[in-house]
């Protein structure tokens, strides 16, 4: 059965192109196109797969006149205008659940290389030398972390903290009820006043950009950890420096930088960029969080699933 026809954007795993073809889909991806070669053909499709490659915004929304679904191979819906879809009666559908493990599992790898000094001493034994006492590392059993943000990737983050004898303390604007032994739902001032770290799990959204700033840096009531497996605009980066130069906050591990491009492909150079690079605690990496081999195929397979469950 015909279905009509997939505009793959972006790359996803092969098995989505298979399963769409196999259901009765005929999918077309060109490597070199831009978007204003897009805008030409996007009215021949009923389904658009995309990550971040443009911007799916309402001008261009308008050009699609028999799209029925898109899909976003990720969780971050903020390259989709998605009150323009809605307006427009294409559904708009996303994968936070292929990822959220990766994601966990980077935020609990990053803090454990923060706190024992591994990017740091292995640079150092690779170069000769034996420094012992200098990377005396700080254990994260005994820890408080506040997580902000209790979706697919933050209740990932708290599940694989057990086991780490850590206190984890939760709060969510828009979630309630989420509390469970391993758990204690909290207030954001309940975080400020007790964590010794803080992780951002939150969507990138007019509220949440800069929701990290020196303001907050100031509401803590002991010097404290940031990481940041979210966006990159979450967190204000000259604020953070301040708050690293202070002594206030004691480290960072960011996944994410408020410099990337649109794309996530690379990042813009910037002063405050090149200080942070030099900050030694500080952990960074190019926002790969959610980028195992594992969770590809699980994007790919969860947003199928879901493309099967609409009536197209």
């Amino acid at each position: 059965m015909n279905k009509g026809k997939v505009l793959f954007i972006d790359t996803a795993h092969p098995i989505l192109t298979e399963l769409l073809t196999q259901s009765g889909f005929k999918c077309d991806f060109f490597q070199d196109y831009q978007r204003a070669d897009f805008e030409k053909i996007i009215s021949q499709y009923q389904g658009v797969i995309i990550r971040s490659k443009i911007k799916l915004d309402r001008d261009f929304l308008s050009r699609a006149t028999q799209l029925r679904f898109i899909g976003r191979v990720g969780a971050g819906m903020e390259n989709i205008d998605v009150q323009a879809a809605a307006d427009l009666g294409i559904i708009c559908l996303n994968a936070p659940e292929g990822n959220r493990d990766a994601v966990a599992e980077q935020a609990v790898g990053m803090l454990l290389s923060l706190f024992n000094r591994i990017l740091i001493a292995d640079r150092e034994v690779r170069g000769g030398l034996w420094l012992r006492e200098q990377n005396r590392g700080v254990e994260l059993g005994g820890k408080t972390i506040g997580i902000v943000g209790m979706g697919n990737t933050g209740s990932a983050f708290a599940k694989k903290l057990q086991g780490f004898d850590v206190e984890v303390l939760a709060y969510d604007k828009y979630k309630s009820g989420f509390g469970n032994a391993g758990v204690t739902e909290v207030n954001l001032d309940e975080i400020y006043k007790r964590a010794d770290i803080i992780s951002y799990h939150v969507p990138l959204t007019d509220e949440t950009t800069y929701m990290f700033d020196s303001q907050i840096t100031d509401q803590f009531v002991k010097p404290f950890y940031l990481v940041n497996t979210s966006r990159g605009k979450v967190v204000h980066t000259g604020h953070l420096l301040q708050g690293l130069k202070s002594g206030k906050i004691l480290g960072a591990c960011l996944d994410v930088l408020e410099y990337e491009g649109l794309s996530f492909e690379a990042i813009q150079e910037s002063p405050d960029f090149s200080l942070l690079a030099r900050q030694k605690n500080v952990v960074l990496t190019p926002h790969i969080a959610g980028w195992t081999h594992e969770s590809n195929e699980k994007m790919a397979k969860i947003l199928f699933a879901k493309i099967q469950q609409l009536a197209v």
